[in-house]
Formats: structure tokens, sequence, C-alpha cells
């Protein structure tokens, strides 16, 4: 497994990249939850506010803070969330800028894979959230073929190519996330897996989002130009995708849990 620090600074290429990817599926993720109105919010890992956004449009929330260790995606996130009660700053998943007990919900979208020590960034949610409050997240699940860009990285590999996971990938699989929320001390812990679809104007369009990645962009872009073209061809394979419009698929699995009151 090859890994190195995965950072993502441009807001906007996030947005095509990742940032509908993360919306989709924040969508059944909300319903799951299924919050009250009226609550104080965390989101870290916040990126550049799509998931925060989507918080802000179903929730009536009563205040939002966005977190994220990148300023450029922290400034992008400003832009979309003028008009709610939402306040963005760069900080550390695993040291946060807040007292004790200040949020009702405290959450990760696609981000505790990122986290360096997924315990210690989990133990920073449960401190800043109220007792009876949750601390919920979702991810990816990197080794069960769920992540958006899952056939490009599958194709790299099968051609000897390096295709990066993230720095705490195991926290992605299903029984070790559980395990992490049930060793936190947190009660009524449930799970879900969540599918979604996302279409694109075609198989073009799907591979130009997937070259956005600071990782797997930068991995095709470096190759010799006959690599590429045969990368592309097998991926393009794999879907059986013709000219026309193009359907990809991804799958999260979730976790909630409840500060004990």
């Amino acid at each position: 497994m090859s890994e190195r620090k995965i950072t993502f600074d441009d807001g906007a290429a996030y947005e095509r990249m990742m940032g509908t990817w993360s919306r989709i599926a924040g969508e059944t993720f909300l319903d799951w939850l299924a919050p009250a109105k009226g609550l104080a919010w965390v989101d870290v890992g916040c990126g550049n506010g799509a998931f925060t956004e989507s918080i802000a449009q179903r929730c009536a929330p009563a205040q939002i803070k966005g977190i994220d260790p990148s300023a450029g995606q922290i400034a992008f996130a400003r832009t979309r969330l003028k008009d709610v009660n939402a306040e963005f700053l760069t900080g550390d998943a695993m040291a946060l800028p807040f007292e004790d007990k200040s949020f009702d919900v405290a959450v990760m979208a696609l981000v505790l894979f990122f986290v360096p020590d997924p315990k210690k960034g989990l133990a920073e949610m449960v401190r800043v959230t109220r007792r009876g409050g949750a601390v919920t997240a979702y991810v990816w699940d990197l080794f069960g073929g769920g992540f958006p860009a899952d056939a490009l990285q599958v194709e790299l590999r099968a051609m000897g190519l390096p295709s990066p996971y993230p720095p705490s990938a195991e926290v992605s699989r299903m029984n070790t996330l559980t395990s992490l929320w049930v060793d936190a001390g947190l009660t009524k812990v449930d799970t879900r897996v969540i599918d979604v679809e996302r279409s694109f104007v075609d198989f073009n369009d799907y591979w130009e989002s997937c070259m956005l990645s600071s990782t797997i962009g930068a991995a095709v872009k470096g190759l010799p130009a006959g690599q590429i073209d045969e990368l592309k061809k097998r991926v393009r394979g794999r879907f059986g995708a013709g000219e026309g419009r193009f359907t990809a698929s991804a799958r999260a699995n979730a976790v909630k849990g409840w500060v004990p009151s």
C-alpha cells in the first residue's frame, strides 16, 4: 500500500472532482441522521463547504462552524455560505479550536481517512460535543470498490503504477469504523451503507473530473502519453462506456453515535 500526505487546496477544482459527490452522498446521510432543527453543528474537514451547504439548506441549524487545514478551501467555502450563520476557520482536526461541549452535532464528511490519527480526531469531536449530542461521519468504502475513481485506481495498479491510499485508509472499513465509535464510549452506535450515482456529460467528463485530484491527476499526468492513452482505454472498458451520457457509482460507509448524557 502506497501512502503519502494528500492535500486539497483548490476549492473550485475540488467542487468538480468531489464536492458534487459529497453533496449526493450527504443527502442520504442527512436523511439517515435525521437531526432536529436549530442545532449547533461543527463540520470537521469541511473542505470547500459542499456538505456544510447541505447542512444549512436541509437542517435549519442555529449555527455552523467549519474547519479545514486548507486556506484555499476555506476561502471557497466562505463564498458559498454568505447568508447563514456559518463561520469557517483553518485548523487541525486533531486539535479543534473550540471549547468543550460547544456543539450538538459533530460531523466529518469524507474526511476521517485523511486524519493521521483517526482515534485522536474522533476524541476531539467527542470533546466538543454536548452530552446527548451526535458524533457522526461517512467515508468512501475504499477497499470495497466504493471510491468514485476506483476503476481508475484499479487499472493504475494493474499496470504497475502508483495509486496512493489516504494515510488512514483502514478506517474506511465498516468494522474498523464501528469499533472506533464504540471504543470512544459513544452510545447507540449505528451504521449504514450509502450507495450513490452521479451523471456525467460523457466518459471524458468523468475522466477529467478524476484528473483534478491532487494525487490521481498528478500520477496520471506524469506518465508518457502512450501509457495515459492505454490507461484511459482500460478504464473506459471497465465501464463499457460509449460516447454519450455516462453514469458512475460510489459507496460510502456511515456511522453515528451519541455522547452519553
